[in-house]
């Protein structure tokens, strides 16, 4: 894997004045683009789960937003000074005085090849600027046509390489837990054979007997496989709850990964594994006080969350469902979210729904966990 670049862009150049801005949204409109500010927009945020996927609507979603549209379709956008976020390559010349994130920035298919890129990047700076920044950072750059890219339209210069290779070792040490057929934990297998993941499954835990995902994670090599069932007529609901905790505690994991686990933990397990992560069939607002969440063509539907929200989504005939990797909080299916997507409904029966829902799981599954990777302490500057 190549090098990340993090770049820096001088905002107190002459490059980045009213002239600038005055020619640059000149451009646009002359093509027909109308171009505008917005943030904490629910709408362009699941636009951008269907056009960009990954965690870039979460970005957004803690930014201020350029957008630029034709005939009223989004066809780009870029986020600004986002706050909160926790990358690690943020953490040295990101947190700088005076600096801003600029990014992610994302053109859809419709408009490559416009040349929208360049004066909605530039556009995007002079905002930085407006907002007193003297720096803008740009974080992560994979490519290196991006690199030249931001060279070009805004004299980025490189200040850091990071190595992920080198970043992700020693591998994150972790556990999953499932309770079913382990089809998204499956995804997880595949993706750290193919060495897509930086980490070492020490266990799987399953808590249902017959549970397939047991047997996959046998199939996968995983050394350690505890099934740790609960007999409801001989054991309370508290002592079973502090057994699993000890189980899991054993190998003392980085993250707790829950695929499809079907049981509520409780608040001890909670505060114990701070880093837990659950994948959840619904799409889920960012807002977690919100109830209801706003999909791509501005409808609003439920947030469906507990342990049965195809049915739920079903019985209320919304002509949405999806799924989401969360943050587990003490609050049921409200943590911050990583990764979602969205997925329009074509069948109405529960387990249509859920069959067509289940690649979708996988891949955010994997993009969530991925994310969370990059979220870990350790940094390799090159």
């Amino acid at each position: 894997m190549r090098a990340l670049a993090n770049l820096i862009v001088d905002l107190r150049s002459d490059t980045f004045d009213e002239a600038a801005a005055v020619a640059a949204r000149g451009r646009l409109a002359s093509r027909g683009f109308l171009i505008e500010e917005c943030e904490r927009d629910d709408a362009l945020c699941a636009w951008i789960d269907i056009a960009f996927g990954g965690g870039w609507s979460g970005e957004a979603f803690r930014a201020k937003n350029l957008v630029v549209s034709h005939d009223g379709q989004r066809r780009a956008f870029v986020s600004l000074a986002a706050q909160g976020l926790r990358f690690a390559w943020l953490r040295n010349e990101g947190s700088r005085p005076g600096t801003g994130i600029f990014g992610p920035i994302g053109v859809s298919a419709e408009a490559r090849g416009s040349g929208i890129g360049s004066d909605l990047a530039l556009l995007g700076c002079l905002r930085l600027r407006e907002l007193g920044y003297e720096r803008a950072f740009i974080p992560a750059v994979g490519e290196v046509q991006l690199e030249r890219f931001y060279e070009r339209a805004l004299g980025a210069r490189v200040v850091e390489r990071i190595d992920p290779m080198r970043w992700w070792e020693p591998r994150a040490r972790v556990v999953a837990m499932a309770s079913g057929n382990g089809s998204n934990l499956q995804a997880l297998l595949d993706a750290i054979a193919r060495s897509e993941l930086p980490i070492d499954l020490a266990a799987v835990v399953v808590n249902r007997n017959g549970a397939y995902a047991a047997e996959r994670a046998s199939s996968a090599g995983v050394r350690h496989i505890e099934r740790v069932l609960w007999n409801r007529a001989e054991e309370t609901r508290a002592s079973y709850d502090v057994r699993l905790r000890q189980i899991v505690e054993r190998y003392e994991p980085e993250g707790v990964f829950l695929l499809g686990w079907m049981h509520l933990l409780d608040e001890d397990f909670i505060r114990r594994f701070p880093e837990l992560l659950n994948l959840h069939p619904a799409y889920l607002p960012h807002d977690p006080h919100a109830d209801d969440v706003t999909l791509p063509d501005g409808s609003t539907i439920p947030a469906f969350r507990g342990a049965h929200a195809i049915r739920d989504a079903v019985a209320a005939g919304s002509p949405w469902i999806g799924a989401s990797v969360h943050r587990v909080s003490a609050e049921a299916d409200r943590g911050e979210v990583l990764v979602r997507r969205p997925l329009l409904c074509e069948r109405r029966n529960e387990n249509e729904l859920a069959t067509a829902l289940r690649p979708i799981e996988h891949r955010v599954t994997v993009e969530a966990i991925r994310l969370w990777c990059f979220m870990r302490d350790r940094i390799c500057v090159v």
